[in-house]
């Protein structure tokens, strides 16, 4: 993808400058006011049924804003009104989970600055992609704690870069003592929506990650139906062993068609996610999972030129088997967005960007990532409450 200056509108800026004086936006205040009315009192009285509708899902945190998966992303995106925080899960040497995006942190911490771990750069097969760089399973926790969190894509987000170093790699049971504070002192439970990442590539390691996940969540009280938190994976199997160690509810993650999960590669299972997303797949699915989150071009697909084709009936059966959806992932720049909602020729600027969720929401989704939740809920807020889809 090309990369260029970033950008941002005055308004969205304003809102994010405001929730990083420690204000709380009055999209925020807005968002858990309808939350709290709609569940009576509040979004976790009714499990996920409880949550607003659409559910905007902060990915990464508010990536657009900070480096990604840091605590002043998570934070940021509550401040911004998302009704719910993503982490992904990766271990430490030591079996700590972390939440990095990815197990290479090269891109997404200043390891490379620490001439202590020089020697632990190498090259790896992670799920059949060759990856160079610094990888989590080859740190302690400890080790890992004294490096710093930095922005991920610089070229795009130039204005992230003013927050590197100010945040180290969460563990993610930090994350759930933090969730726990923050869902005290803002009168709401804080939702959180986690990933396991490379699942069969660590267990092949001994790194197991269902076990561990599913410690942390009994203990703090995250197991249940009802948990305040959604567990997902783009191997189904993951989903389906969480789905023996806790009840909470669980979303199988839907890459590109022609794609096929990692473990089915290992497992000889021939289907591809194009099998998957079909009814007899999605009923499949159903049997241990109560959603999907699936590439939005599953949903509408892009043509060659970028724009925005006919809608598939994924929606729709989707949810005739019971299955929420929670497709990733929107953003603002004109490099994420369809064609036709681009604006200018800079592709790190900001294009129609709540066109695209309006089109997004009309579709009938249940929730949608996104790295910019304040667009999100703006978009969203004319789809609440009472509102039919198009596709409904």
């Amino acid at each position: 993808m090309t990369q260029g200056g970033a950008a941002r509108r005055t308004v969205l800026g304003a809102a994010v400058l405001a929730a990083g004086t420690g204000m709380t936006s009055l999209a925020a205040g807005t968002a858990f006011a309808a939350s709290a009315s709609a569940a009576g009192g509040g979004h976790g009285d009714k499990g996920h049924r409880g949550l607003p509708y659409p559910t905007v899902i902060g990915h990464r945190g508010a990536s657009g804003y900070r480096p990604e998966h840091t605590l002043g992303s998570y934070r940021l995106a509550l401040d911004l009104g998302a009704d719910v925080v993503e982490q992904d899960l990766v271990p430490t040497r030591d079996g700590h989970l972390v939440c990095r995006h990815e197990n290479e942190i090269g891109g997404t911490t200043d390891v490379a600055d620490h001439p202590e771990f020089a020697s632990r750069r190498t090259t790896k097969s992670v799920d059949g992609v060759s990856v160079t760089g610094w990888f989590t399973e080859d740190f302690t926790l400890a080790e890992l704690k004294t490096l710093r969190a930095k922005e991920r894509i610089p070229a795009v987000r130039q204005r992230n870069t003013l927050y590197d170093g100010q945040w180290a790699v969460p563990t993610f049971e930090e994350v759930l003592r933090w969730a726990d504070r923050e869902g005290r002192r803002r009168g709401e439970r804080v939702w959180l929506h986690v990933e396991t990442k490379h699942p069969s590539y660590f267990r092949g390691l001994g790194l197991g990650l269902e076990e561990p996940l599913a410690r942390l969540l009994r203990r703090y009280g995250r197991d249940g139906r009802d948990a305040a938190v959604f567990l997902q994976s783009f191997e189904p199997s993951s989903i389906q062993r969480l789905s023996r160690l806790v009840s909470a509810p669980r979303v199988v993650l839907l890459s590109g068609a022609g794609t096929r999960p990692w473990d089915f590669e290992q497992a000889g299972d021939p289907r591809t996610v194009a099998d998957l997303v079909k009814p007899e797949g999605l009923k499949w699915i159903a049997g241990f999972a109560q959603g999907i989150g699936p590439t939005m071009d599953l949903i509408l697909p892009r043509d060659a030129a970028g724009r925005l084709g006919t809608p598939t009936t994924l929606v729709k059966d989707a949810h005739a088997r019971g299955l929420l959806l929670h497709p990733y992932t929107a953003r603002n720049e004109n490099s994420f967005l369809p064609a036709e909602y681009r604006r200018g020729t800079d592709p790190a600027a900001y294009g129609d960007a709540l066109g695209a969720f309006r089109t997004y929401f009309e579709q009938g989704i249940d929730g949608i990532f996104t790295d910019n939740p304040d667009t999100g809920l703006l978009a969203a807020e004319a789809f609440r409450p009472g509102r039919r889809p198009v596709n409904g």
